[in-house]
């Protein structure tokens, strides 16, 4: 086909073994040469953001965002039905405890009325026995 020769990581090194006893300059030298090399491959460091997006991806974001609208606002109205439940609980136990305070007065009403009839009996069987 064609001479498309991709360059690699490598072909910026030397093919000869380096000396061991090389100077500190010398040795740093190769160092940053070979630094400079490998940068030339190094991918940039920064975050890229893909920005293709498949339809199905969006069709199922957009159908999550519903579903998570819709649970909400049905929240909201359980939410506004149990408080109108409840309000008209409270209510309900107010005439209650109305009308169990107005029984209870009857009742000690009668409880003295009994009492006194009971008194008035028993004097008069007194008053008949003698």
């Amino acid at each position: 086909m064609g001479n498309d020769r991709r360059e690699t990581k490598d072909e910026g090194r030397s093919s000869e073994p380096e000396r061991l006893g090389q100077d500190l300059p010398e040795a740093m030298g190769n160092i940053e040469k070979r630094m400079e090399a490998n940068s030339k491959f190094e991918k940039p460091r920064s975050w890229e953001f893909n920005r293709q997006i498949n339809v199905s991806v969006l069709v199922q974001l957009v159908l999550l965002a519903s579903l998570i609208v819709g649970s909400w606002v049905n929240l909201q109205r359980q939410l506004d039905l149990l408080q109108r439940d409840v309000t008209y609980l409270c209510q309900c136990q107010k005439t209650f405890e109305g009308k169990l305070e107005s029984l209870w007065s009857k009742s000690i009403s009668y409880e003295y009325r009994l009492r006194a009839l009971e008194e008035r009996v028993s004097e008069s069987r007194i008053k008949g026995e003698k």
